[in-house]
Order: structure tokens, then sequence, then C-alpha cells
């Protein structure tokens, strides 16, 4: 399952937009340099009109800008990008960068040649004489990641062309480190600028139910449910069979996690793992492309009602309750205290997330039978492992993120708390469904989201 590392920021995607607009404009220009630039004067299509409302609602949260002063600011840079594209091949090997400031985009562009002064006025911006060209620095630059390639440069993690500046910028923790980065890569001083940072970029991910986590690069097992310990230390618990205390892991993108902290099996059959500062615990089991159910606690579910288990092999599937405090010995020894289940579950899907309605209620142990003629699960129940290694879960009242807007359902007969049997059928937005397991429906157990549970008719 491929996700986006990124959670991208609301000055992020109005970036992306402007890059949209900007290749959709320069391809509509002649390639040849010797032609004029366009005027910032010049009105043009620039399809900051077409805005979505999300990009819209972010601006307005992190840049402070109504809908009508973000649709005038994007308008404004997208047109402002035009230009400079335009006087970036009018220029040549002068051209040093260009940048935006301002609500209104004044476009300010950078030269090594006095003389091109006038054309960069006569298309609307502010020209300025610089020493250094774009392709210099760039070259610089280019020769730095080279380098950084081959062998990471410890103690300089970020390094950038700074068109204000027109420096190379090098972020170091040390100016030894950055000086010796720069011997190492063959790179002059004299276009340098050295800033001290101790910042040290990572990249993001979030932890989720259901998730695909591998135990020392090798085997793979399924997140249970996202925790807290202390105020701190974020992890999760999962199956104790999946690995015993100091077994490492990284995550379903192969990054590094974390590692076990606790681990039980058998007897019980439950663990936690404490995780890195790359990974955040979100209130989610993933739905595996049917919508990610939030979790709000972890009341036990009685004996008959129906309960969803997600996991990295075989996804998103129901059944109901059987029997609680059940004990079954697998070949590794017996476990008590588990839960019996009649939904099904394959290798992989082992620590796995079961959830009724927005209730934690376990992780899967293990079972016989398969997903393709059906089976027996049993999950170890949750609290009692949040209750072994003094951990929180978290649920959608653990603020991680300012909370989102509920979703509208698109109307239809099925409703949440409605007792059905098989064979009743019902209907949600357009589009009717058939009853396949009597069951007590539960928010977000939309009949789209549990085929275990509704058949398309």
């Amino acid at each position: 399952m491929e996700r986006s590392m990124l959670r991208r920021r609301a000055l992020a995607a109005c970036t992306a937009t402007v890059a949209v607009g900007v290749l959709a404009l320069a391809g509509l220009t002649d390639s040849a340099s010797a032609d004029p630039a366009p005027d910032l004067r010049t009105p043009t299509a620039t399809g900051a009109e077409q805005l979505s409302p999300g990009l819209l609602k972010a601006m307005r949260r992190d840049l402070g800008l109504n809908a009508d002063e973000a649709r005038s600011r994007i308008g404004h840079e997208t047109r402002a990008a035009a230009v400079a594209a335009g006087l970036e091949r009018s220029l040549g090997a002068d051209f040093a960068g260009a940048r935006v400031s301002g609500d209104d985009a004044a476009l300010t562009v950078a030269t090594t040649d006095a003389s091109d002064a006038a054309r960069i006025r006569a298309a609307g911006a502010r020209p300025v004489v610089v020493e250094h060209s774009r392709a210099e620095l760039d070259t610089a630059k280019a020769a730095l990641d080279r380098f950084a390639l081959r062998r990471a440069p410890a103690g300089v993690p970020v390094r950038y062309v700074d068109m204000a500046t027109n420096r190379v910028v090098l972020e170091a923790v040390r100016t030894s480190a950055a000086d010796r980065l720069l011997a190492d890569a063959g790179v002059s001083r004299d276009v340098v600028t050295v800033r001290q940072s101790v910042g040290q970029p990572r990249t993001f991910a979030d932890l989720r139910g259901g998730d695909a986590y591998y135990m020392n690069g090798s085997g793979r097992c399924s997140i249970g449910f996202p925790v807290k310990r202390g105020s701190g230390q974020s992890g999760f618990v999962s199956a104790g069979h999946c690995g015993t205390p100091g077994v490492g892991t990284s995550g379903y993108n192969q990054q590094a996690q974390g590692s076990f902290q606790g681990s039980t099996f058998p007897g019980r059959d439950y663990s936690w793992v404490a995780t890195n500062t790359s990974w955040t615990p979100r209130a989610l089991v993933n739905g595996y492309g049917n919508g990610d159910v939030t979790v709000t606690g972890s009341t036990e579910a009685l004996e008959g009602a129906a309960v969803c288990r997600s996991g990295s092999t075989t996804g998103w599937h129901c059944g109901t309750v059987q029997q609680r405090n059940t004990s079954v010995t697998y070949q590794e020894g017996t476990v008590s205290g588990v839960t019996r289940t009649n939904v099904c579950a394959e290798p992989g899907d082992s620590g796995g997330s079961f959830i009724s309605g927005s209730q934690a209620q376990g992780v899967t142990s293990g079972g016989s039978g398969n997903c393709s003629q059906g089976g027996t699960t049993y999950f170890q129940p949750v609290n009692p492992a949040l209750q072994a290694y003094g951990l929180t879960l978290v649920t959608n009242g653990t603020p991680t993120d300012p909370p989102t807007d509920p979703p509208t359902e698109p109307g239809g007969t099925w409703a949440a708390g409605t007792t059905y049997a098989a064979g009743d059928v019902v209907t949600y937005g357009s589009d009717s469904y058939r009853c396949l397991q009597p069951h007590v429906a539960q928010p977000g157990w939309t009949p789209p989201n549990v085929p275990a549970l509704w058949q398309h008719v």
C-alpha cells in the first residue's frame, strides 16, 4: 500500500497550485530565448477562479486570507511566475533568480548585468544586480548534492540556493561540519553562507491500526492500535507472537519505526512497540479503500455483536463476536483470555485491529481457515494489553490534529443503531444493498464500507 510520506501544509499546497499554473502558461509561449517576456500588467488566465474549497479553507486558516484574497494572491503569483519564466529565457546566462513578496506578488528579478534592468522594468518587475548567476549557484549546489549522494554529510542536513542573498546556504550543526563538506565536495566558500541550525529534518508518517509493519526487516505483522505511554512516548499495541523486547521494527514504507518494549506470548498474546518521532499516532483504523474508521474508545462488545478486523494481508473483514474469555492452544503454547469470532484472517494480519463501531476491541491473535473459504479468528482484547504496559489508547478525544468536518451522509434508509437481519434490503444514497449477516449497524459501518455485511444489488 502506497501512502504519501509528507503531510502537505497549506502553503505548500499554494505553491503547488502556482507551479501548475506556471507549467500551463509556460507551455503556451515559444521556447526561443529571444522572445520578449510577458508583461505583468497583461491580463492572463490563471485558473485562480477554480480553487478547491479545501484549499481556500486551508489558506484562510494558515495565511489569514478570505476566499477573494486567496484567489487574488494565487492569480498574481501565477502571472508573476509566467513573467519570471519569460525573463529567464530572455536574460539567458545573466539570470540570477526571481521571487515574489506580499499579497500582490510583487516580482523581483535578479541579473548579473546592469544593462538588463530596463528590460526587467518593462515587464513590470523590480531589477536587482548581483554577483553570481543562478546557473553558477546551481552548479555549486549540484556538486554538494553529488557528494551527499555518495556519503551523507554529517551535521549539514540542509542545502539550498537563496535568491534573496545570492548565495548557496548550508544549514549546519557546526561550522566545522560545513567546512568539511565544502572541502570534500570541492566547492568554494566564496559562494556559500553557513547558517547554524540544530534542526534535524525527518520524514513523517502516521501510525494507524491495520497498517503493516516489519520486524527486523523480515517478517510482517499489522498494527493493532496507536497508543501513548506517559506524556510523550508514542507507539502501538500488537500481537505478542510478532516480536520480543528489543526487536526493531520498520513501517509500511520500510522506514525505521521503533522497537518492541514488551511482549507476552504464550499465556497471553499482546505486545507494544515504542516508535520514534517520525511516526505520529492517529485515532484511526485503516479501511483499505473503504474509508478509515475513527477510534473513540475501547468498550467491550457483547457476544453476538458485529465486529470488524483490519489487517495488512486481507484488509477489512467483518463477522460477529462468538465467545469471550476463550483459551486456544497453538503450536507454540496455550493462550487464554482471547475472544473467538467468525471473522476470517490470514498470515500477516496478526496484530491487526478488531473494532466494533468506533470501539477498539483487540488485536488479531490466530485462528483457522482463510478469507477465501472463511474461518475462525481469535483476538486478544486490547484493554488487558493497555493495563499490562501502562498505555493509553489514542482516540479522537486525544488531540493530535485539529478535528475535521464530519462527512455528510448521502441519505437513504440505512441508519446506524438499527438491527438488520440477513436478507434485509436498504438504500444508501442512490444504491441498494442486501444484508449478508445479522448485526446492529454502527457509525461508520455504511454499506459501501463493509462488503462483509452488505452486498450491492
